[in-house]
């Protein structure tokens, strides 16, 4: 992984020889020179030697374009930056996330706000709802947060408009225990989910059209004479009340994390953190159905109809045979996309055996085209494992013990939210890092570039590429990094076609042909040129290349190179540019 910034080699010598401290001295100035000439990343030259610690420290071609939208979980604002981590446009609310936002096709944000409720005190606690336009105002807003019920983490809205979200609800001490729930585990109250689909109306009001509740579709065998009696391992579609592998007597039981939703199936998927597992349930269900064992395309009513992750949940499998562990954003790749239909996971890694370390799955659905499962008798739910993964070479080095998020992106590459960290980094199909950012807000508001924090955490970011509609008709101007005093670099994220004027000193001839045509305005002297294609396969290269001033210079180039988009980078003492150039053959 190229770095824009890794930090100075420290050296430190006792010496009282004035001799031997100007060598010294020009030992460091040696090696900071070597340093900076090291630095070039695509469209990216440091110009400072200061220690980096937040903002861009990677763009390198093969990185998708596009604008990557995240709210930081201690800021009133939500940030789009594009990819050479220039912010480009904000929206301030009134509330922090609580936890997602999302950027709508209509070009408004979808924003889940948190009402610091006083009862459902817990990781994730939102309870508001709103819809912002493209300049901050508030279209519509709508809290679920009262002393019975709380929104939390997750919301989305559905193709009908509407809004789904995850909602704990109050069950108190005897309710629990007429439900079966063992004694031993109970320490009060508790806060089992419910998905609840929400209707704006006008400016301040909604309508639940619709609600399942995990409470409906409970098992247990704890207690013949309470309710919900049977054996659990006869029972997968059905949620066992006493599977509690975290704290025992915590009221947040589920602590579902994530909602996604398939059009197609009309089914959606919850994942559920405290289970490691995520669930599939039927949302072609009336709220009556939903709340019984019958109905629905599926006949299930709000049954779940598929479950993966950790088969002990049900009593179907041992630890062996876990595979998620207490994971977040899981969801169905868009149709379109590598992938597709496949789900991809944050897979958070906490307590896994051999060590803490997060790594980002894809898996495949035993799903046929009308959305049944497939499950044989007595076996737990497949497949056995995920076909696709990402952690680090160091397995260790890459891990958030909570929050996060990944994006399949139509060029294959995997964008990752390592929550935690406030680190967003892009991988290719070779697992290597193309671009690499880090949030730099925190809770002590807009940090200064080479400050050190551990409190600029965020629920996940989104990349939407530049022909999203809900960018459409919006002007993107980059305003510069969002740190405070940022290092000095240069970046070209460049989209669109024509000459290509590179901070008025260069300019390329766009889209090419059977040559490459630069002009230099000042010259450049001793310069590389390189070509690579969108893999970061480097196909051609010119060296000791001299451009004089003003003076247009070609570069022939392979007769059979292909049509495409490729990546031209420029190094040379001075300058390190790297430009997204089109190829059109004759």
């Amino acid at each position: 992984m190229n770095s824009l910034l890794s930090g100075h080699e420290v050296i430190t010598k006792k010496t009282s020889s004035i001799g031997a401290q100007i060598l010294l001295i020009k030992m460091i100035s040696s090696i900071c020179r070597k340093i900076a000439l090291s630095l070039s990343i695509l469209g990216i030259s440091h110009l400072s030697e200061a220690q980096q610690t937040i903002g861009l420290f990677t763009q390198e071609p093969g990185s998708l374009d596009g604008y990557v939208l995240f709210a930081p979980l201690a800021s009133d604002t939500t940030y789009l930056i594009d990819k050479c981590g220039y912010k480009v446009h904000t929206w301030t609310s009134a509330y922090t996330p609580g936890q997602s936002v999302y950027l709508l096709e209509d070009g408004n944000l979808l924003h889940s706000g948190s009402a610091n409720n006083s009862v459902f005190v817990n990781g994730g606690n939102g309870g508001i709802l709103e819809l912002l336009d493209w300049n901050s105002n508030v279209l519509w807003n709508y809290a679920i947060s009262t002393t019975t019920q709380c929104q939390h983490h997750d919301i989305l809205r559905l193709p009908n408009g509407n809004i789904l979200a995850i909602v704990w609800e109050f069950k108190p001490h005897p309710q629990a225990i007429a439900a079966g729930r063992d004694t031993a585990l109970l320490g009060g109250p508790l806060w089992p989910d419910k998905i609840v689909e929400v209707q704006p109306i006008g400016t301040d009001s909604a309508a639940i059209v619709w609600e399942w509740h995990a409470w409906d579709h409970l098992i247990q065998e704890y207690d013949a004479t309470k309710n919900n009696y049977g054996v659990v391992a006869d029972h997968p579609e059905l949620i066992n009340l006493n599977f509690v592998p975290g704290a025992p007597r915590a009221a947040d039981w589920l602590h579902s994390n994530a909602l996604a939703y398939n059009e197609e199936l009309d089914q959606v998927m919850l994942s559920v953190h405290n289970f490691s597992e995520i669930w599939i349930i039927d949302h072609s269900t009336t709220t009556a159905e939903a709340a019984s064992h019958a109905g629905g395309l599926h006949g299930q009513g709000g049954d779940l109809l598929y479950r993966w992750g950790n088969p002990q949940a049900y009593n179907r499998g041992n630890a062996l045979n876990k595979r998620l562990y207490s994971q977040h954003n899981a969801h169905w790749i868009p149709a379109g996309l590598p992938d597709e239909g496949n789900v991809i996971i944050f897979n958070n890694g906490l307590n896994r055996p051999g060590g803490n370390y997060s790594s980002v799955d894809i898996f495949q659905l035993p799903v046929d085209s009308a959305g049944n499962y497939t499950l044989l008798p007595n076996q737990a739910y497949g497949p056995n494992a995920a076909y696709w993964s990402y952690s680090a070479p160091v397995q260790t080095d890459f891990y958030s013990s909570n929050i996060s998020g990944a994006q399949r992106l139509s060029n294959g590459n995997t964008l990752i939210c390592e929550g935690d960290q406030g680190n967003f980094f892009e991988v290719d199909a070779n697992d290597s890092i193309v671009w690499r950012y880090v949030n730099p807000v925190s809770q002590q508001g807009i940090l200064s570039q080479g400050t050190t924090t551990n409190s600029n955490p965020v629920f996940r970011c989104t990349l939407y590429e530049p022909s999203y509609a809900g960018l459409a008709g919006h002007t993107l101007t980059p305003a510069g990094p969002i740190e405070l005093n940022p290092l000095p670099y240069n970046c070209n994220m460049l989209t669109g076609v024509g000459e290509k004027n590179l901070q008025s000193s260069l300019s390329v001839v766009n889209p090419f042909n059977s040559s490459l045509v630069l002009t230099s305005y000042s010259g450049i002297s001793d310069a590389d040129l390189t070509l690579c294609d969108v893999s970061g396969r480097c196909i051609l290269q010119f060296g000791e290349v001299n451009l004089g001033a003003n003076i247009p210079t070609s570069f022939q180039l392979n007769s059979d190179l292909p049509s495409g988009i490729y990546f031209l980078k420029v190094q040379s003492s001075k300058q390190n540019l790297v430009v997204k150039l089109v190829h059109a053959r004759d």
